[in-house]
């Protein structure tokens, strides 16, 4: 039985490309959430500030990895103290963020969240919210990095 989780991380063409190499991810898409224009483009996201984070659509296999450990995973590749960026990448969309779309994964990300924050000396900027809304992004941002392999990227691949 898979489970889905929405993570805003920045620029969301890396945080895809590092989830669909998580063993556990059974699949990935690329979209914008929780903002209040109904299906926007790429184009009003970025110009027009619509509120929106650029997210990823995670659908995982819990028994392969639990939520916990993808949100370590998670935690591993942004810097949850930045408030709206990302790396080089500035703006709402570019804000961190764990959305959840079952009521029993919001304590356990909370308690992930509890854990994390004992390591930083500054306030987490990760917000924690149930998912509003999600519109999958334009076709040339899925699998992005797959198709343009020296496109920028905050996440560093070895």
């Amino acid at each position: 039985m898979s489970k889905l989780i929405y993570l805003a991380g920045g620029c969301f063409w890396g945080c895809q490309k590092y989830f669909d190499l998580t063993k556990g991810v059974l699949s990935t898409e690329v979209g914008y959430a929780n903002g209040p224009t109904a299906n926007p483009t790429y184009e009003q996201v970025k110009r027009e500030h619509t509120g929106h984070a650029e997210t990823v659509k995670v659908e995982y296999d819990p028994a392969v990895i639990p939520l916990e450990t993808l949100l370590k995973k998670y935690f591993a590749v942004i810097d949850p103290t930045a408030v709206n960026h990302q790396g080089e990448d500035f703006g709402v969309q570019y804000r961190t963020g764990i959305y959840y779309v079952n009521d029993e994964d919001e304590p356990v990300a909370r308690a992930c969240l509890g854990e994390l924050a004992k390591k930083y000396d500054k306030p987490l900027a990760v917000e924690l919210k149930p998912l509003e809304n999600y519109y999958p992004a334009e076709e040339y941002h899925q699998k992005y990095l797959e198709k343009n392999p020296n496109g920028y990227c905050h996440i560093h691949f070895d």
